[in-house]
């Protein structure tokens, strides 16, 4: 009987599958598509998609991941992003196995998606999250050309000479390529591009896209976002080409991706129907 109890703990030990620590919401949220969210021990406060992750262990924030909570949770692997080399150096200096990734372009995204569905061998689920991404940007193709596009990050109701906006080295400028259309932004920096007024005057956008994720159902105040917006004498104030995406998920690198060129096709369609 002893041995039987032996071989039963050995057996659930062997097969007990994998212990996974996710350091981003874009990870996290990949992980859980693929089906493993069962698997995941801990993740970053900033982990709040599907709901689930809100209930699991915290082990910090972007720039404040706690060693120490990491390996509480015994982890069998820590799945993140190549932006804590420090984090990234420990966590291989103790042998936990580490995984890191890229998610800052739509390619890294689907690499991602196709790597770690070989990681948990789940490449069927892979391919389709890889090829509902692929869809969608294809749905963007011909429905309005040639227009310069400026996507603006967490946007003000007034508007200050710090205002952050989507660069040439992010998936936005992938979405925006797909369509046909062009970043009204251009720069060889890779850095994150902050601006003022007076430069978004000298790129005369003809749309401009503002993402607004914390004001998510709340069109008021929306509303009076977009018309500071409107003050700017641009072609898309001239034109009442200024829209608001408000969801969550139009700021993190995920499988998601596929609802943000969603709500951007729409947007495409209103320009092209005016």
């Amino acid at each position: 009987m002893k041995r039987f109890l032996f071989i039963l703990i050995l057996g659930v030990n062997l097969f007990a599958g994998e212990r996974v620590v996710t350091l981003s919401p874009s990870i996290n949220e990949i992980v859980f598509a693929l089906g493993e969210g069962k698997s995941v021990v801990a993740n970053t406060r900033f982990c709040d998609f599907p709901e689930e992750s809100k209930d699991i262990e915290k082990i910090g924030g972007y720039n404040n991941i706690s060693l120490e909570k990491i390996l509480e949770v015994k982890p069998t692997v820590v799945i993140g992003q190549d932006y804590d080399n420090k984090l990234n150096s420990n966590l291989n200096s103790l042998n936990i196995k580490t995984l890191i990734y890229k998610t800052n372009t739509i390619s890294s995204i689907k690499n991602t998606i196709n790597d770690l569905g070989i990681f948990f061998k789940k490449e069927e689920k892979a391919k389709q999250l890889i090829s509902n991404i692929d869809n969608a940007l294809l749905s963007l193709d011909s429905i309005t050309k040639d227009k310069k596009i400026l996507i603006v990050i967490s946007p003000k109701k007034s508007l200050s000479n710090q205002i952050y906006i989507t660069g040439n080295y992010l998936y936005f400028e992938d979405i925006i390529k797909a369509s046909g259309n062009e970043n009204a932004y251009y720069s060889t920096n890779p850095a994150q591009p902050v601006v003022n007024t007076e430069k978004i005057i000298g790129m005369n956008p003809d749309v401009i896209v503002l993402l607004t994720p914390f004001l998510e159902g709340d069109i008021k105040e929306q509303e009076e976002i977009i018309k500071a917006w409107k003050d700017l004498p641009v072609n898309a104030s001239k034109t009442d080409n200024i829209y608001t995406v408000d969801k969550l998920y139009a700021g993190i690198p995920s499988q998601r991706v596929e609802f943000f060129i969603n709500d951007f096709k729409k947007i495409l369609e209103n320009v092209r129907n005016k």
